[in-house]
Parts: structure tokens; C-alpha cells; sequence
């Protein structure tokens, strides 16, 4: 029995023994402690960028005329195929010219009319002028010849009117093309009765090369672009003519650069935006008025422009723009930005960092603000097995 318990108060003492040396060990064996955590980090480096927006918008013809008759008369002939190009004066549309034809005979016989009379009324007022510085006859016998001299001349003048003002309406009635262009689908058909400027036009000419493409601008756009361009963030051609693209409805580009003509003066309350027009050449007609396209405008180029990775930007509560980047003392340091629009896949900064800047987009939970911290490039994880 006493040998039992000796035995066992043995074993106690031998197992208190080792768990008392392995907590010594322990203390003396503590690893020491971790240097500074390891991020990954971008050195941002200037760019030239040329900044461009897409803007939607719609094309619309150069030149537009509507065809419609200035006088009353029956169609005799359509002298056009439609769909077709056609030439300033060509022949579009002839009217009966018949009525108006004996207008011009009537008018002109009016006109005959009323000079054949003029020579003795003439003759007359003179003689009996000659008689008056006689006392031969009445001053007013005189004066009536006068009068009526002055009357017929005065029909020979509204005759010769009423014969150009007939002209007139008989040269209306071939209607010929105002404008070269292409022509769409008569609205009328020979034999058609049509009226003097009738609010159906016959027909409608459109110039189609070039042609016009009107884009739309919010507001806010064109004050953050006037912003760009005051402080000197970009620069613009000096030269005042723009260049600008098109991309078609599908995507694919046109083929043919074109200009900006203008930017209008004046905001539509409706959608706070304003109109820029632009011209392009359309020597195909593969753009048709109406079609909807998006323009590529140039807003300027910058020498220096820094891009930062969206990865390495944050934003704090209230939605500020910031980043981390390791410092000349390898320390994180947070800096708030400004940034003007998404490149790609990377923020354009217009404030708060600067070339040569590491910026960190990898391993930011191994560190805190103040931390010092160990810099390497950061390589993509697509890119790191190539």
C-alpha cells in the first residue's frame, strides 16, 4: 500500500516537474517580432492623354427643300425618278402652262393697247400747250390734255407690269430643283390638280453630302470641361478647328473624320443639355438623316496626366475619392483626391497625387495609416503566371 501511493506521488511530482520547465522553455523561446508587412504598390508615372467624350445625337441633311408650285394648275409631267440625285435647275414638275401662256398673250396685248394711244395724247398736249402761249386757246383745255397724257402713261406702266407679273407666273410653271441633293417620293401624280404654295410640299430635296450630325452636352459637362481647360489641365487646338469621329448605331466606326461646327448658345430647360453640331463627309450616303449615331469629341490633351488604378481608390463616407500610398519614408500615408473620369480601367487625377507616387492596391489590410511597410510592384494575377 505505502509502496503504491510512493509511487504515485512520484509520478505527480515528475509530471508537475515537466509542465513547469516546458512553460520555461516557452518563455525563453518566443519568436521575435514581424518586420514591416509587404504591399503591393503602382509607381504612377505622367501620360499624354487625349481626353474624348461620346455624346448621343442624330444626323440631319445639310440642305433641305420642299418642293411646293407658287401657282394654280394642273401636273402635266414628272421629270425625276425618285430616290434619285438630281441637279439645282433641273426640271422636277411641269404645270399646264396653257392659261398662263394666254396671261402673257393678254397682258401683252394691254401693254399694245395702251401705247398706241400715248403718241397723239402726246402730240395734243403739246400743241395745245403752244396755243395757250398764244392765248389761243384756254389754259384748261391745256391742262386736260396734260392730265390725260399722264393717265395713259400711267396704263402703259401698269400694263407693262401686269405683263412682267404674267411672265412671272408662267416661268412657275416648270418647277425646277432649288438645291442639288437627293430627291425622296412624289406626293403627287400627273394630272394632280395643286395649288399655290400648298402646305403639302410635292416633293422633298435633301443634301446628303455633307451632312450634319447634332450631338447632345449636359451642362455640367461642358462647366467641368470649361473647369479642365482653365486650370490648365488640357490643352486645345489653337487653331479652332476640332476634329471629330462618329461611331455608327451598330458600334462600328465611320470611316470619315469630320469638324465641329459649333456649340449652341443656349440650354434646353427640358434636359439641361446643349446641342453641338458637327459635319462629316458622306461621299457614299451611307449616313441618312435621321439615323442615330454617337459623336467622339476631342475635349483636349494633356502632357502630364496621371492615371491611377480604381483598384488603389477608395472613398470615405461621405463619397470623397481617396488613396494609400507609401511614402519617401516607406509609411502609409492616406491622400484625398480629385479625380475628373474613368479611363479604361483607371481613375484620371486632376489632385492629390503626383508622378512618382506609389500608390498601393494590394495588401492594404496588413497595414495602417503611420505603419512602415515594405513596397513591390504589383503584378496582376492574370499577368503573374505569363
Amino acid at each position: 500500500m505505502s509502496h503504491r501511493w510512493s509511487a504515485r506521488c512520484s509520478s505527480l511530482c515528475l509530471t508537475a516537474v515537466a509542465v513547469v520547465s516546458l512553460h520555461g522553455c516557452g518563455g525563453r523561446g518566443a519568436p521575435p517580432p514581424r518586420g514591416p508587412a509587404e504591399v503591393g504598390v503602382v509607381t504612377l508615372e505622367p501620360e499624354r492623354l487625349t481626353v474624348t467624350e461620346e455624346l448621343p445625337g442624330r444626323t440631319s441633311a445639310y440642305l433641305v427643300a420642299e418642293i411646293r408650285p407658287q401657282v394654280n394648275g394642273l401636273i402635266r409631267q414628272r421629270r425625276f425618278t425618285e430616290g434619285a440625285d438630281v441637279k439645282a435647275g433641273e426640271l422636277l414638275y411641269q404645270i399646264d402652262p396653257a392659261p398662263y401662256q394666254a396671261a402673257v398673250d393678254q397682258a401683252a396685248a394691254a401693254l399694245a393697247v395702251a401705247e398706241a394711244g400715248l403718241p397723239a395724247l402726246r402730240s395734243r398736249a403739246e400743241r395745245l400747250q403752244g396755243l395757250v402761249e398764244i392765248r389761243a386757246v384756254g389754259e384748261q383745255d391745256a391742262d386736260d390734255a396734260a392730265a390725260a397724257l399722264a393717265q395713259a402713261e400711267a396704263n402703259v406702266l401698269a400694263a407693262r407690269a401686269a405683263l412682267e407679273s404674267a411672265r412671272i407666273n408662267l416661268g412657275y410653271t416648270p418647277i425646277r430643283a432649288p438645291i442639288s441633293g437627293r430627291i425622296g417620293r412624289s406626293n403627287v401624280t400627273v394630272g394632280a390638280l395643286v395649288s399655290a404654295y400648298q402646305p403639302v410640299p410635292l416633293a422633298v430635296i435633301q443634301q446628303l453630302d455633307p451632312i450634319y450630325v447634332d450631338v447632345t452636352q449636359s451642362s455640367a459637362d461642358l462647366l467641368r470641361l470649361q473647369r479642365s481647360v482653365a486650370h490648365t489641365a488640357f490643352a486645345v487646338d489653337e487653331t479652332g478647328v476640332r476634329t471629330v469621329r462618329l461611331l455608327l448605331e451598330d458600334g462600328t466606326p465611320y470611316p470619315h473624320e469630320g469638324r465641329l461646327e459649333f456649340r449652341d448658345v443656349t440650354v434646353d430647360p427640358t434636359t439641361g443639355s446643349v446641342t453641338l453640331r458637327m459635319v462629316f463627309p458622306n461621299p457614299d450616303h451611307l449616313l441618312l438623316p435621321g439615323m442615330y449615331v454617337r459623336g467622339v469629341v476631342e475635349e483636349g490633351t494633356s502632357d502630364q496626366a496621371i492615371l491611377a488604378p480604381q483598384q488603389g481608390v477608395s472613398r470615405d463616407f461621405k463619397g470623397r475619392p481617396f488613396a494609400w500610398v507609401v511614402n519617401a519614408e516607406s509609411k502609409v500615408e492616406q491622400r484625398m483626391l480629385e479625380v475628373d473620369r474613368a479611363i479604361g480601367d483607371r481613375w484620371l487625377v486632376t489632385s492629390g497625387l503626383e508622378a512618382g507616387d506609389r500608390v498601393i492596391v494590394d495588401g492594404l489590410q496588413k497595414a495602417r495609416p503611420g505603419d512602415a511597410v515594405t513596397a513591390a510592384p504589383f503584378v496582376p494575377t492574370g499577368a503573374a503566371g505569363r
